[in-house]
């Protein structure tokens, strides 16, 4: 717990916020003088997006928060302490009042009326219709996002004028009062763009994947963000101008670019080299984040934040028709496993630890959360006990043949696999995973998915033995391990239960998480469900981390923020410090 501790005192920062400008350090140019081109933010990220949408069809969730955060607005912009601020609404609805009501039947209305000067990029005015519309298009079976969060919690968004969207829910919905935020965003489409491909994708004219296919999804995106997208390079980069018409003004730097990079060294070389002003969404790992900080402190070249807003685990595949090898399937054999990982070679063997990253107990509820007491008296936990694990599998049927390694009567010798997403610190991870498995008696090999297929949701949920993966951590995600989140052809592979885990008893729970509202009633359902998950071992937790964020000192703005915040939260008022 002392190492815990020590731990999350560096969750903030890695080091100091970058220096401001000094005051006169910059002055307007003679009138005889032209003024020099506006130089572009410089943004570095990890990932290409397939789509910039907050809410995007057919892909699965990854992480490319900032380059969403450019081009798009919600009804809420959460600050650096957490805290709620109107944003395309005028006013955020209020839990019993008028604007937030709530029946004795279990059903709500929140109204959220709307800023008069909110335009789309291309200039037309926002309005309450193209809520409506998005709804539409969310609750679309055939286009998989009419099972996700919270779409399937509303009866029905209506547009009493064009100012004023009203949202009718089936049930208590928690996040109704922002909808922004991981497991609750709903954002706007534009209608006036996208009204006729779907009518035609409703008369059967188009398919699902016409529609998604759209060009308005990519290098024809039409957002309400601080910036509109100018270029899209695929593969190469974004370019984005300040949007004029953005309803908290225009942004004080007047472009930007955002390079893709998926070589983590190279991008390091690129910050050190003064190409990259920010790097961000993975462009990043901990041990070139580490490099920059001794390189930085001496310099006072620039500032590092991260925060523990992921959760690191291994997803166990439990359809029997994907399981190899099929002992998966038995509770034991993954138990078996969970208790083979050895925590103290993670924290030799990775970087992150020494920036930041703590040991995970629970999956996905960081121990950082108000109800954490009740998770940690509910939960199954794995310390490393290879004799634990023997007995487990001996209990299965399983024993170790003369070469070491298990063998099953009915498979022979067992070959089991732990796959990731390409990047240097997760191959890192599952070289040391696989190590200690091997020792253990576990025949285990490494496989990487490419970062082509990063966003792709089928790739990501057809692995043979287990999934090493990083997701948000909290309760959304924990819910999300439902029935209902098995990625599947039905719903276009974007559920976020990537195993297929179905529990009897879990799916009622998730139900009643998404009814209650009171904060007690939610920590003890957490709690319970957190339980199931960690027993069942269906995602073996390993530790808490958070993706480093790098900005150099030439830009003024970037700071540390809560779990809750993205980092480019305030990004229309950052500016150039030198």
């Amino acid at each position: 717990m002392a190492r815990r501790l020590a731990f999350l005192a560096c969750v903030l920062a890695l080091v100091g916020c970058a220096p401001a400008a000094a005051p006169g350090a910059s002055s307007a140019p003679s009138p005889s003088q032209p003024a020099p081109p506006a130089r572009p933010l410089s943004i570095l990220v990890g990932r290409e997006p397939l789509s910039l949408s907050l809410k995007a069809l057919g892909q699965a969730s990854s992480t490319i928060q900032s380059t969403r955060r450019l081009f798009n607005a919600s009804l809420t912009l959460i600050d650096a302490n957490g805290a709620p601020h109107p944003y395309l609404a005028e006013a955020l609805p209020q839990l019993n009042t008028e604007s937030w009501r709530v029946t004795p039947e279990g059903r709500m209305e929140t109204t959220y009326p709307l800023r008069a000067s909110a335009t789309w990029h291309d200039g037309t005015p926002l309005t309450a219709n193209d809520f409506v519309f998005a709804w539409q298009v969310y609750a679309e079976p055939q286009l998989g996002q009419a099972s996700s969060t919270p779409i399937n919690s509303m009866e029905e968004v209506v547009a009493p004028d064009p100012s004023t969207v009203v949202i009718q829910w089936k049930r208590p919905f928690p996040g109704a009062g922002t909808l922004v935020g991981t497991g609750a965003d709903f954002p706007p489409l534009p209608r006036h763009i996208l009204q006729p491909a779907f009518d035609q994708l409703q008369a059967g004219a188009i398919a699902a994947d016409a529609f998604i296919r759209q060009p308005y999804w990519t290098n024809e995106y039409v957002g309400l963000g601080p910036y509109k997208l100018e270029r899209w390079d695929s593969g190469v980069s974004l370019e984005g101008v300040a949007f004029d018409g953005h309803v908290l003004g225009r942004p004080r730097i007047t472009r930007v670019s955002v390079g893709i990079s998926g070589d983590q060294n190279a991008s390091l070389a690129r910050m050190l080299a003064g190409y990259v002003d920010y790097a961000s969404d993975n462009a990043l790992g901990n041990p070139q984040a580490l490099s920059l900080r001794r390189e930085w402190a001496s310099s006072q070249g620039g500032a590092l934040f991260v925060k523990l807003d992921f959760f690191r685990g291994a997803y166990a595949q439990l359809r029997p028709e994907q399981a190899i090898p099929g002992a998966m399937m038995d509770v034991r054999v993954r138990q078996a496993l969970a208790y083979t990982i050895d925590r103290q070679a993670l924290h030799d063997g990775l970087d992150g630890f020494e920036g930041g990253n703590i040991d995970a107990d629970a999956p996905f509820i960081p121990p950082t959360a108000t109800y954490y007491p009740a998770v940690d008296r509910l939960i199954t936990k794995y310390p490393y006990d290879v004799s634990r694990a023997a007995q487990l599998m001996a209990e299965a049927g399983l024993a170790r043949g003369a070469d070491g390694f298990y063998q099953s009567p009915s498979e022979g010798r067992l070959r089991w696999e732990i796959k990731t997403s390409a990047s240097t610190d997760n191959e890192a991870e599952t070289a040391i995973l696989a190590n200690t498995w091997r020792q253990a008696g576990f025949d285990f090999q490494q496989a990487v998915l490419p970062a082509s297929l990063a966003q792709d949701g089928q790739a990501r949920a057809t692995f043979p033995t287990l999934y090493s993966f990083g997701t948000a951590v909290g309760e959304s995600m924990l819910a999300g391990m439902n029935s209902a989140g098995i990625p599947r052809a039905e719903n276009r592979w974007t559920g976020s239960n990537r195993g297929g885990w179905s529990n009897p008893q879990f799916d009622p729970l998730s139900e009643a998480l998404g009814r209650a509202l009171g904060q007690e009633d939610r920590g003890q359902l957490i709690a319970q469900m957190t339980g199931l998950v960690s027993r069942d071992a269906a995602a073996i937790p390993l530790y808490f981390y958070g993706n480093p964020v790098a900005a150099t000192s030439a830009v003024a703005g970037p700071g540390p923020v809560v779990q809750e915040t993205p980092f480019e939260w305030n990004i229309q008022e950052w500016t150039f410090a030198r």
